[in-house]
């Protein structure tokens, strides 16, 4: 008999207390009026966020929630935006607990100190299996030095999985989720501690289809030089190379299509240009390092199918045998904007190879992955799916 139980859902529901209440009410009716254990939940800026987090919490029965703000959120039986996608957990083999980290633009060291502070297995076997599902304000930057330090504060014996919240594709204020309320500039975490494996699988569908560029200046999520020359020269001449139009003045349509590639020895880790800056600069949705080398990427929607198609075979494979009992899928908002209809495409693949599991999950800014055998740390564009075992 599985010993994980879990219920997902999805709300339309408009009013934030109603739609939190719905969802609390949903899971315990599935777990037979029991609460549960842990409750991950997704939701559209719309909604006002404490109002729904405390009506879910009081009807689910538990504070055990994590989770953020989204751009888009869906289950493996629909999707959309303006709505709320929750999964509740209840197992007898697993521990959960919350952590939280503030002020994560200040101090991203001391975010991450503050969030491991409500983990319960730093230096315990038992259970013998660590991870967490980790969801931080991007918009506060510094996720890679995030990401980085949470590994050295849990001595690389935790798997991390998730992404940077969202606020509908506004890019205005995104807020996570720890239990019955929500932070801004903030990380928040979902202590997942297991008998048995969880799977992480992470891939992106996209190849480079420009030549190597020295990163020669850059300010965090700033691009300002490539090759000694500012980065928009570059951009602009890769653009009439290939016969597309780049608006300067309504650059976003080019820049979803064409994506920037930092090279490292695990791979290519997508970058996501979102604007001009002054003096031909370019604004990133995360920071390119001053000195790395950068490819223009590309890729089409058979390849970002294919790349949800890996990331699940890659976390059903890790799960060591074990039966799916359901998953977390995240991809990026840029994805969504990008493929538009065929996103469904995506999901639909996730879902084919999960059945008869299910899954929850939302359109992040950015993506997190740190797992064995995986090209781990901060992404753009990139599918990342966490299985949970029956």
């Amino acid at each position: 008999m599985p010993t994980t139980q879990t219920h997902i859902a999805l709300t339309e529901t408009a009013d934030s207390a109603t739609a939190g209440a719905e969802l609390g009410q949903a899971i315990r009716a599935a777990f037979n009026g029991m609460p549960a254990d842990a409750v991950i939940v997704f939701a559209s800026a719309q909604h006002d966020y404490d109002a729904l987090l405390q009506a879910l919490a009081n009807e689910a029965g538990t504070q055990v929630i994590a989770g953020s703000s989204s751009a888009g959120e869906f289950t493996n039986s629909g999707r959309g935006e303006g709505q709320v996608s929750a999964l509740g957990i209840r197992n007898s083999d697993m521990k959960f607990a919350v952590g939280l980290g503030q002020g994560v633009s200040e101090n991203a060291q001391t975010a991450a100190r503050q969030l491991v502070e409500g983990f319960r297995g730093i230096g315990s076997s038992a259970p013998n299996h660590h991870s967490a599902l980790v969801m931080t304000d991007a918009l506060a930057g510094h996720t890679d030095a995030l990401v980085e330090e949470l590994t050295l504060q849990t001595q690389g014996d935790y798997r991390f999985f998730g992404g940077g919240a969202g606020d509908d594709g506004q890019f205005q204020a995104t807020h996570v989720f720890a239990g019955a309320r929500s932070y801004n500039n903030a990380v928040s975490a979902l202590e997942i501690l297991s008998t048995k494996p969880i799977g992480i699988g992470v891939s992106h569908g996209w190849e480079p289809a420009s030549d190597g560029m020295r990163v020669t200046e850059a300010q965090g999520t700033h691009l300002i030089g490539l090759n000694g020359a500012p980065a928009l020269e570059a951009i602009r001449e890769y653009a009439r190379s290939t016969g597309q139009e780049l608006d300067t003045s309504d650059p976003l349509p080019f820049f979803l299509h064409n994506v920037l590639g930092i090279r490292s020895a695990g791979g290519y880790r997508l970058r996501v240009p979102l604007s001009i800056g002054e003096n031909g600069s370019i604004q990133c949705a995360a920071a390119v390092p001053e000195g790395s080398v950068v490819h223009i990427m590309k890729t089409d929607a058979q390849s970002a199918v294919r790349a949800a198609q890996q990331a699940t075979e890659s976390a059903l494979r890790a799960l060591a045998g074990n039966k799916p009992a359901a998953a977390l899928v995240f991809d990026c908002v840029a994805t969504r904007l990008r493929l538009g209809r065929a996103f469904e495409n995506e999901l639909q693949a996730c879902a084919n190879l999960l059945e008869p599991a299910g899954f929850v999950g939302c359109n992040t800014y950015g993506q997190i992955a740190r797992a064995e055998g995986q090209f781990g740390g901060f992404h753009n564009c990139t599918a990342v799916v966490c299985v949970l075992p029956e």
